[in-house]
């Protein structure tokens, strides 16, 4: 154990042992949080309504977000999440942004989650009355345009270190000064949360932990269910193994009987060189520790983000290892693809480690092809673990949010999107460009949302609505859908009065497990309802496409299977968008559902399956660019966008699970 982490569990367990060891809070926020326990939100929905979030924020207070020239706060990324203006670089010699930006429509909820790592070290670094001010590590990163080489060596590390210049001998001097950015982030989730009968919005206390060990991303977004919190939170360069932050979080927050509740959230496994979802348990004994590894993993890690503004992660069109038929939608937003290979370079799955040696030599940089990298293919691979271990540790629900490092909460609008990255992406010509020296290029996208089906916007009612995965992603509209199976439907629920009523009665919904049925029972039925995005007006939202149910499935040799049905509306209805004005044509849904049941149930095999709601086609953000004024020259890239230029947005549903 580190010096860092021993400082930090202490605090962490002293601070979380009674709210008294918080540093104290003014008395309107004291009233606020006790009043929060006793009063219920006017607005109740016993079915759930939809909520729509973004639990995937970055401010100034990241290293990364500053040294692209933000400065933007939690409480201006609050602001934006719930309406308000706020300013983007360029700022002139007065501090004021050149960009004022508005949120096309409030979000329900909202998490900052800063980058742990340096949080401390970016404090000290910028203040000029700090003793380190002058330090050759903070001139560097006050100085360094775009990422700091040497932040990214320490993230990509085998080894956990700090910089003695800066943070002392001890390692205490940005231990203190991270334990104070914390707290300013914790007050400003407390400062915005409504707990007023109203409750307007709600926000979380959060953090990303972000390992990018050899090149191989395995982040996550930490989220707390209330202020109850550890004093520090945990980084890479304390937890260097995923299964170090699951224990740290387990210690000090889920077994501490304080109040604590925590979930994780992992992203971009498309960039993780097949080791996010890696079956593989390195230092571990048999199949007890492994067991109980994998199910600590399920317990904080219910939901997973399958889109954000660095790509999609459901799934490829063709993917060696997997036996499916190609699903020409699996192309969508694949930044991998671009983002760090050499044009005439393909991924290569030979590139690949797993087992004992992807602990002590993963494969340096994202290039290569691995199902693991996958969600479609990690919950499939969970249903192996669940028969192998009793646990499913890939049990996720599906969920979606934007990585902006502007502070946009929920900034996700293709129309007129700002950019997500300060001064690497502030002109479109920035934006609509592919070329690799551009930080925020083509290869990038606004983002995606978290919907989540909760009785109230609350704290407690979205986290639970969280644990239980009763949750869906899109990759930026407000679609909502819902997800239910049973093997006991009666009739086409599509032509009841209340079929969401009768699916709750008859049926589970998604998240869950379909009831084991007996020997005589039918094969599962799957009912979808989705309604559009209907925008704002003067700029509607897209029209619906089609519903699609995916199932996923192994055979009796541990081969991954996949299978795409169409269940609802019409992949050839015609409809299209015109490259050269983005005005969409043809026919689309206000609404679609489906009541579908899987002609190809085997009783004795394990499956999964979820929904994929799609959209008509409409312009990408990088089309909308190209159409706007310009102030200088229009990139040539804007001439060459083609296909590229359009997109069918899309929703995904949490899955529902079948075990023999």
């Amino acid at each position: 154990m580190s010096r860092w982490m021993a400082f930090m569990i202490g605090l962490a367990l002293t601070a979380c042992g009674s709210q008294e060891a918080f540093s104290p809070q003014p008395a309107e926020l004291q009233a606020s949080l006790s009043s929060a326990e006793s009063e219920p939100c006017i607005e109740q929905s016993p079915f759930g309504r939809a909520l729509f979030g973004d639990l995937h924020v970055h401010t100034a207070f990241s290293a990364d977000a500053y040294a692209f020239g933000v400065r933007v706060t939690p409480d201006d990324a609050y602001r934006y999440a719930f309406g308000g203006d706020i300013r983007l670089p360029p700022y002139d010699e007065g501090g004021e942004g050149g960009r004022a930006v508005r949120i096309d429509r409030p979000l329900d909820f909202a998490a900052v989650t800063d980058h742990a790592e340096f949080l401390g070290e970016g404090r000290l670094c910028v203040d000029p009355n700090s003793q380190v001010f002058d330090a050759s590590f903070c001139e560097s990163y006050r100085t360094e345009a775009g990422r700091n080489p040497s932040l990214v060596f320490q993230i990509m590390s085998p080894f956990n270190w700090r910089n003695r210049e800066v943070c002392g001998e001890s390692d205490g001097r940005c231990a203190e000064a991270s334990s104070q950015v914390w707290r300013e982030t914790i007050d400003a989730a407390e400062r915005w949360n409504d707990t007023r009968p109203e409750c307007e919005r709600t926000t979380f206390v959060a953090y990303e932990y972000s390992s990018h060990r050899l090149g191989s991303n395995l982040h996550r977004n930490v989220i707390f269910r209330n202020a109850a919190v550890p004093s520090i939170p945990i980084s890479y360069l304390e937890a260097q193994r995923e299964w170090d932050l699951w224990e740290s979080l387990d210690e000090t927050c889920l077994s501490a009987e304080n109040g604590c509740d925590v979930l994780s959230i992992p992203h971009n496994s498309n960039i993780s060189n097949g080791r996010m979802f890696a079956i593989d348990y390195p230092e571990t004994s048999g199949l007890e520790e492994q067991r109980k590894r994998a199910a600590l993993r399920a317990r904080l890690e219910p939901i997973v983000e399958i889109m954000q503004h660095k790509g999609d992660s459901e799934c490829r069109a063709e993917m060696p290892g997997v036996a499916a038929p190609p699903d020409e939608l699996c192309a969508f937003e694949k930044f991998e693809d671009f983002a760090f290979r050499s044009e005439a370079d393909d991924p290569d799955p030979d590139l690949c480690t797993t087992g004992w040696l992807a602990d002590r030599m993963p494969h340096l940089g994202p290039d290569c092809l691995s199902p693991q990298s996958y969600i479609r293919y990690a919950l499939v691979t969970g249903l192996g673990e669940k028969e192998r271990l009793g646990v499913n540790p890939f049990k996720f629900g599906l969920s979606a949010s934007t990585d902006t490092h502007n502070g946009l909460a929920g900034g996700v609008r293709e129309r007129d999107f700002p950019g997500h990255l300060g001064l690497g992406d502030d002109r479109p010509q920035e934006r609509t460009q592919w070329d690799r020296s551009i930080p925020g290029n083509a290869s990038n996208n606004p983002g995606g949302l978290i919907g989540v089906w909760a009785k109230e916007n609350s704290r407690d009612a979205i986290f639970d609505a969280m644990k239980r995965r009763a949750v869906f992603g899109t990759s930026g509209p407000r679609i909502r859908v819902r997800f239910f199976g049973s093997h006991e439907f009666t009739g086409d629920l599509c032509q009841q009065n209340d079929p969401v009523a009768t699916a709750f009665e008859q049926g589970v919904a998604m998240g869950s497990d379909l009831p084991t049925p007996n020997q005589a029972a039918s094969p599962p039925t799957f009912v979808t309802l989705a309604t559009r995005d209907t925008g704002i007006p003067g700029q509607p939202g897209g029209l619906l496409q089609r519903i699609q149910i995916i199932k996923g499935w192994r055979d009796a040799q541990g081969e991954l299977h996949g299978q795409v049905y169409d269940v609802a509306g019409d992949a050839e209805n015609g409809a299209d968008v015109d490259r050269a004005t983005c005005t969409p044509s043809g026919p689309g849904h206000d609404s679609l559902c489906s009541t579908w049941q899987d002609p190809d149930w085997d009783p004795e095999t394990a499956a999964v399956y979820y929904a994929r709601v799609i959209e008509n086609p409409s312009c990408r953000y990088t089309a909308w660019q190209c159409l706007g004024e310009w102030d200088g020259d229009r990139p040539t890239s804007c001439d060459q966008l083609g296909d590229s230029g359009v997109i069918q947005e899309r929703a995904w549903s949490s899955p529902i699970w079948y075990y023999p």
